[in-house]
């Protein structure tokens, strides 16, 4: 997914939904996201990504739910 604007898109969703996390290209094209906060706010999150930037075409959405005690920094793009 290059050249679409769905990391800044989905950087843009996190803050203001008042998320920590991070989103990440991956090497095979896809894109990788860690999102922190509370339940209906994540689910609006999905929601969202889940339909992408005007731009994107997003054809599979995994979910997997990660327990951490790490305080995650405010929503931002990593590498």
């Amino acid at each position: 997914m290059a050249d679409v604007g769905f990391r800044a898109f989905a950087v843009a969703e996190g803050r203001r939904l008042g998320l920590a996390g991070w989103v990440r290209n991956c090497e095979d094209g896809s894109v990788e996201l860690l999102a922190q906060g509370p339940a209906p706010a994540v689910g609006e999150f999905l929601r969202v990504i889940g339909r992408g930037p005007a731009a994107a075409r997003v054809d599979q959405l995994e979910v997997d739910d990660v327990a951490t005690s790490d305080r995650l920094s405010p929503f931002t793009a990593a590498g």
